[in-house]
Formats: C-alpha cells, structure tokens, sequence
C-alpha cells in the first residue's frame, strides 16, 4: 500500500511481531510505531483511519497471539512510562502511564508500603491491560483497586475518564473486553491503595508457603509477627518462578501468554450437569471452588484430566512442564499452537460437556 505524504513520524515497516510478543509468534506488521505520549497516541489512531489501515493496539505483548502471516496494516505499540502517587494520609492514589510495565508498578508499591496488589506480583505485561482483563492472581483482582481509567475513544479521539462502577468488571473481563472491545485505547490507570495495611492473603497456597517459609526460618507455624508486602510480593514471585509464569528467556516453558484458558464459572444447574458427568464417566469427583456467580473448576484440572498432561509436546508446541494451563512455544506456529488449543478444548467438552473459554487473546 502507498501511503500519503503526510507519513506518521516514526512509522516503520516490516517488523517482526513475534519478537513483541513473550510467546514469541507472530509474522510482521506491514506498518508498526512506538508512541509515548497521549498526542502520539492519536497521531497513530488518526492516520490508522485516514489510510483506511487495520489497526490493533499492543502493550506488553504478554497475552496475545499474532498469526503467522503477520498483519496488513497498522500496530500501535503503547510504550508511555511514568508513575505518580499522591498521598492523602490513609490511601495513596496512583497513577501510571499505560505502556508501564506492570510488574515495575507493583514493586514500586510495595517498596513505598502501599498494600492491594502485592499478590499480582511477577504478572507480565503493561498496566493499560490490567483493566482489560481484570488482571487477577492469589486471591486479589485490579478491579478492587481501581479508582478510574483514562483512555482515548478511537473514533472522537477525546479523552474520556471512566470510573470503577462504569469498567463492568467482572471475572476476568470488563467493558473494554466485551461491549467496548476496541473502542478506546487506555492510556492512564490510576488506583488506590492503602498505606501501611497489612497484605492481602486470601489463597491457601501463598498462605502455605508464607507459614512454610517462617517455620523453616524458626518462627513456628502460627508466628505472630506481621507479614511485610514484600515477604507476600518474594512468595508470589518464588510461585510464579516455580511454574514458569514469569517472563525468563532462561526458561523455555516460560515462552507462553501465561493460562491460555479461564477457569470456568458453572451456574447451579451446570453444576448438577457436571457432577452427574463426572459420575457417568467414573470420576469421584473435581475440585471446586464457591464463586460470586457461581462455582469455578480450575482449568488446569479439566486439561489434564482430558488427557493433556504437563510436558506434552507436539510438534514445535506444547504444554508447560510446570503448569498445564500454559500452551507453551518451543519452536513452532501460531497455526499449530491454536490447532492444540482446539484440541484441547474439543477433549474437555467432549469428557466433561464443558466449553474452555480462551484467557490469550488471539489476533
């Protein structure tokens, strides 16, 4: 495609994807520009619409999946770094630029003692993404710490402001995944945070690691002693490391978007349905978990018990030796990673009448 004279300053061509992405897949982007500040954002977003160009928005490239043959068109990668705190006693409100990396947020709190998202340690990614998914691990969700979401609506280019109550948060989801997916481009999330709490452990397995952890150190198992934000934000990413969900070019099982599916939510009567399954195929029984709408498999545990265990390898593509819900690059295709996630999908509902819903997003 030829472009008009009136090229975007810093627009490249040609450029590899998968090298954007922590799976590591993906063909080229025709055209491809880095954009640090709100105005660039929407020099982007304009010239996208004027060139009549297919434009996607990328941030930290942790939970997306490019197709082999790359992209024709526009992608607008979200590189705006900066945080702020504004401190008025009792809470701390934060701000930071979307292309910040997430997990450099997170340290930054828990350094300034601020508690409400030490146990989303470790997450890789941006934080213009958190919103999108309602990012959560170990018992804490993003959505309980947002107080608003900057971000610029994609066909006015006016920067609107939407509080917590208008994000429709929801497990895993939000607006901006569902009704408003690709309407606006997020460009500031602020959130606030409490100063000098005590931190948040809500989820057995950080809790048991923690206590572990202090009676190996001699402080018996019911130590009185407080727990820091850090001891939390060391435990979570030692798990994280553990199951190679953090982001190590040392660790090829880490060369994935993280879980590629959500644990699903069964309503009451799924659940009868799902119990009187596991009986008919002769399984004694699933974990489960009291949900706000209603009671969540895990994932991991309907993959594997369809027949995709840790390990398994196919071709370039595979699942994770540490974590069966990540589907895990080695050194394959997007064709071939999808063709396994449909696989696997086929095997759950085939076993169980459960339909996987993917977490990665896929372009």
């Amino acid at each position: 495609m030829e472009l008009s004279q009136d090229t975007l300053k810093g627009l490249k061509s040609e450029i590899r994807l998968s090298e954007y992405t922590t799976i590591g897949l993906g063909g080229s982007a025709k055209h491809f520009i880095s954009c640090q500040t709100v105005d660039e954002i929407r020099s982007a977003i304009e010239f996208g619409e004027r060139e009549n160009l297919r434009t996607e928005i990328l941030g930290g490239g942790s939970n997306v999946i490019f197709p082999d043959e790359g992209l024709d068109g526009l992608v607008v990668k979200i590189d705006s770094k900066g945080i702020a705190f504004e401190d008025d006693g009792k809470c701390t409100k934060v701000s930071a630029n979307a292309g910040e990396a997430w997990d450099n947020l997170v340290k930054a709190c828990v350094e300034k003692n601020l508690a409400g998202i030490e146990c989303l340690s470790g997450i890789p990614g941006s934080v213009g993404a958190t919103p999108i998914q309602n990012v959560g691990a170990y018992g804490q969700e993003v959505k309980d710490t947002i107080a608003c979401v900057k971000a610029i609506d994609r066909k006015s280019l006016d920067l609107v402001e939407i509080n917590n109550g208008s994000c429709e948060f929801g497990y895993r989801r939000s607006r901006f995944k569902s009704n408003d997916k690709d309407k606006f481009v997020i460009v500031e999330v602020c959130y606030n945070l409490k100063n000098e709490d005590e931190p948040s452990i809500k989820y057995d397995e950080l809790l048991d690691y923690i206590e572990k952890k202090k009676k190996d150190a001699g402080e018996g198992r019911h130590a009185t002693g407080r727990t820091s934000l850090r001891t939390v934000r060391e435990a979570v990413l030692a798990l994280r490391r553990k199951k190679s969900m953090l982001a190590d070019p040392a660790d090829p099982n880490s060369r994935s978007v993280g879980s590629f599916f959500i644990n699903p939510v069964l309503s009451e009567v799924e659940y009868l349905n799902f119990k009187e399954r596991l009986d008919s195929i002769r399984v004694k029984r699933a974990p489960s978990y009291k949900d706000a709408n209603g009671m969540k498999i895990p994932a991991a545990w309907l993959v594997e018990n369809a027949g995709f265990v840790r390990g398994y390898k196919r071709n370039g593509v595979g699942i994770s030796s540490n974590h069966s819900l990540a589907l895990v690059n080695y050194s394959g295709t997007t064709k071939e990673i999808l063709l396994l996630a449909s696989d696997i999908e086929s095997a759950v509902f085939e076993r169980f009448g459960i339909k996987l819903q993917k977490e990665a997003v896929v372009i």
